[in-house]
């Protein structure tokens, strides 16, 4: 990757982030747990991490690019996570840690999108390669899941999340301080104002299908690892479980940029919601049987490696340089935030009235409404 400009420093900061993420998610529901919450208030306080990416992302991305400043609001938002999250060490309650959840989720949502803005800004026409980028992300995901499964099954209690939580907090803030600065105001400016393109029918489509598909993934995120415990897998099969889908994530992100030129945007965004719709049936239908829940979990390759590919691809292409931090913010929000929070409340509540299995139906459900609308709607004239 040498032809790659600051390959490696843009890579640390996906690894430490990523890693950070393979903590916080397969786990933050048996924390929760083990602190005596039910399904509902586990529900609440995960949508309060992804209800800040609505806000958040938006806020650094408007700042972001008035300013020029993208990787030095990514330090001081990376900063202000690590601050904030020591407040966890101070009380356990619902409301102290709906508060906490709340702050440091605030500045640590903020950072990835800006990030992400930064590293299309340093790879310029090499964009393709991003992925190759990206990878390093589920890496670090992979080995922090698969970590501490073994950890917290073997050796310490899961009560111990937040220290280790602040460590790769702390690792995100300092990997951040050796990316350099991108100059935005040197590159080509769009003659179509940033609101101009966001309403395009292909712009609103995309972000509809990022909202649907996001939203799906509300009872994998929220309780996948209590669905699994509860069905007698120990945890660290549970973090491996976690892992093999990361896996399956990297294998496309490694050939994403050949897939890119090989096939329409459009086919391989039907592809993806068709794999993840059958995911979530599999999963719902069939826990108790490893070898198809092994099957559905190298699915996460479409779930989310192909269709995420597929939406930076779009952005990228879609909005100029100088839009590109109002873009991922608000394709943050949209699908990750909006989304995110919508799939973590709905699960929350059906879990507990309807149980796993309805859950994961409407999950399958959303996502075939996502197939129809990209069938029907969805258009990008690739070069």
């Amino acid at each position: 990757m040498s032809t790659v400009p600051y390959y490696w420093r843009l890579s640390a900061f996906y690894l430490f982030y990523f890693g950070s993420l393979g903590a916080l998610m397969p786990y933050i529901s048996l924390y929760l747990k083990a602190l005596g919450f039910e399904a509902q208030a586990i529900g609440e306080l995960i949508a309060i991490i992804m209800g800040t990416k609505i806000i958040a992302p938006n806020i650094l991305g408007w700042v972001a690019d008035k300013t020029g400043r993208h990787i030095a609001l990514v330090r001081v938002t990376s900063f202000l996570t690590v601050f904030c999250f020591l407040g966890l060490f101070l009380g356990g309650g619902y409301f102290w840690l709906a508060l906490i959840f709340g702050a440091f989720s605030f500045f640590w949502n903020a950072s990835l999108p800006q990030f992400e803005a930064v590293t299309i800004a340093h790879l310029g026409e090499q964009v393709h390669y991003y992925s190759q980028i990206r990878l390093w992300g589920s890496i670090g995901f992979i080995f922090m899941v698969t970590l501490l499964g073994w950890l917290f099954n073997n050796f310490i209690s899961i009560t111990f999340l937040p220290i280790l939580l602040i460590s790769l907090f702390s690792g995100i803030w300092l990997s951040s301080l050796f990316v350099p600065e991108k100059q935005i105001e040197l590159l080509a400016v769009s003659s179509e104002s940033f609101f101009q393109i966001i309403k395009r029918p292909s712009v609103i489509v995309l972000f509809l299908i990022s909202f649907l598909i996001q939203a799906s993934h509300g009872p994998y995120y929220t309780f996948y690892s209590i669905y699994l415990e509860d069905y007698g897998y120990k945890r660290n099969l549970i973090g491996q479980l976690w892992a093999l889908g990361v896996i399956a994530e990297v294998a496309v992100f490694l050939v994403m940029y050949r897939l890119l030129k090989c096939f329409k945007l459009k086919y391989l965004l039907m592809i993806s919601l068709v794999l993840t719709s059958i995911r979530w049936l599999l999963i719902g239908c069939y826990v108790g049987d490893l070898p198809i829940l092994l099957f559905a979990q190298l699915l996460h390759a479409a779930s989310f490696g192909m269709y995420h590919g597929v939406a930076m691809h779009f952005i990228s292409q879609t909005f100029a340089h100088c839009h590109q931090g109002k873009a991922q913010a608000l394709y943050s929000a949209v699908s990750f935030g909006a989304g995110g929070v919508a799939g973590s409340l709905l699960s929350g509540y059906t879990w507990e009235i309807f149980g796993a299995m309805f859950s994961y139906a409407w999950a399958a459900w959303f996502c075939v409404v996502a197939l129809w609308i990209s069938w029907r709607w969805f258009q990008f004239n690739q070069v």
